[in-house]
């Protein structure tokens, strides 16, 4: 071909057939096990696999496989790595007498088990039979989950019927029995894998629930925290009062922030397995078994109010953020109004108390032009004095000191009032 490949082309496409399903004869045994092993740990779930595959002279996968398919003789094993946890689901195909008896998990060496990377979450048997199989009903059914309450339901348009109890049993594991009845291999096969599936998702989606249950009481305790805050700034009549309560307040915003950015991916992570448990839970198709409670209704009867919780939880939070910003904002907005009041006091003080400064420094200056005048007559008293008795002049010195009165007077006012002038005039020109 001519034209020029997009770059992601080769990846997207296999994306696409990315992850198929096994194909499955009945009658068959299934074990299925997630190990949450955390987005960090991939080559750890490899490495571990490539044990296995040693084990049992088995082509490991290469280091950049996010899936694995292959037949190990006494099963097959397909290994999914998803975001945070692997899947390992082993087939064993054949008669059986007891459906969850010899497992293909007991096919596994133990101590390969017991090393496991990460924590098993989800662990559990499919017991497929076939429909030429003895149908089982009543105690019979009944035994084979340890006489606990069963649910059901035919699935795939009512060519196979499933039951479970939804218990773990002594083996660690939960127990589900399907009667095939007219499914193909790939049919099965893909029946198997949206069990296995929907049960793991539906454990990665309820992993938020312990983690919101032990959050509730601290939203709840800064809640109330809140409201305290707000009933003592309605009644606040001082900016003390008010910035120790935008302190608490500021305490109360932090621990908020720190509480959604702790649950914040454990919550998004669960959004995202529920949407994918109600999508295989769809896909089963499933109907009623005129007397048995649907296996879908039993499990979205706890299912779902976990999810509520964690929905309610994360509304309330970022309500809680809310109403934080909101009060931070009143209460910065209170306190600024009250510095601004208190400048404005500040100011108009420093106002009254310049114009008392100038009538202080009019009432000395004009002290100062009856000071000065009064030592210039003095010296000029001497003067004429002086002149006097030198026969300079022939008037008295009262006479001469009265005829300079005022000229002296006025001399020195012009001359006070001058040098207040060229004080001044340098920090008006510094205003302008």
């Amino acid at each position: 071909m001519s034209f020029t490949e997009h770059p992601l082309r080769a990846v997207l496409t296999a994306e696409m057939n990315a992850r198929p399903h096994a194909e499955v004869t009945s009658p068959a045994q299934v074990s299925h096990i997630a190990v949450v092993t955390g987005e960090a740990n991939a080559d750890a779930d490899r490495e571990h696999l490539e044990k296995l595959c040693q084990a049992f002279k088995v082509s490991a996968p290469s280091e950049s496989s996010s899936q694995f398919d292959a037949d190990f003789g006494p099963f097959r094993l397909k290994w999914e790595r998803h975001t945070e946890f692997s899947a390992y689901t082993l087939i064993k195909e054949g008669p059986f007498e007891q459906p969850f008896k010899n497992t293909p998990i007991n096919e596994v060496p133990s101590d390969w088990l017991d090393n496991l990377p990460g924590q098993v979450l989800t662990a559990l048997h499919i017991a497929i039979e076939s429909d030429d199989a003895p149908a089982r009903e009543g105690a019979a059914l009944s035994g084979l989950f340890d006489n606990n309450s069963i649910v059901g339901g035919e699935v795939v348009d009512e060519r196979a019927v499933m039951y479970s109890d939804f218990q773990t049993h002594s083996d660690g594991h939960l127990r589900f029995l399907v009667r095939d009845c007219k499914l193909s291999r790939g049919s099965l096969g893909r029946l198997v894998k949206r069990i296995c599936e929907m049960d793991t998702y539906r454990m990665m989606a309820m992993l938020a629930l312990p983690p919101a249950r032990k959050a509730r009481p601290e939203i709840a305790n800064l809640e109330q925290q809140l409201s305290d805050i707000l009933q003592t700034l309605a009644f606040s009549d001082g900016t003390d009062d008010e910035q120790q309560l935008l302190q608490q307040l500021s305490r109360v915003a932090a621990e908020t922030e720190r509480i959604s950015a702790s649950l914040n991916y454990r919550f998004s992570a669960s959004r995202a397995y529920q949407e994918l448990v109600y999508q295989r839970a769809d896909a089963l198709r499933l109907s009623r078994i005129l007397g048995m409670q649907p296996l879908t209704d039993y499990m979205m009867a706890r299912f779902a109010p976990a999810m509520e919780t964690r929905d309610n939880l994360t509304l309330r939070i970022e309500t809680l953020s809310r109403r934080v910003a909101r009060a931070s904002d009143l209460l910065r907005t209170r306190v600024d109004v009250a510095l601004e009041a208190q400048n404005r006091d500040l100011l108009e003080s420093m106002d009254r108390r310049a114009k008392l400064q100038l009538r202080l420094q009019q009432t000395v200056e004009g002290l100062s032009v009856v000071a000065v005048s009064y030592y210039l007559l003095g010296l000029i008293a001497y003067i004429v004095k002086g002149l006097s008795g030198l026969g300079v002049t022939k008037f008295g010195v009262d006479e001469i000191l009265m005829a300079t009165l005022l000229p002296v007077i006025a001399l020195v006012w012009w001359g006070v009032r001058k040098a207040r002038e060229s004080v001044m005039k340098p920090s008006q020109d510094a205003d302008d």
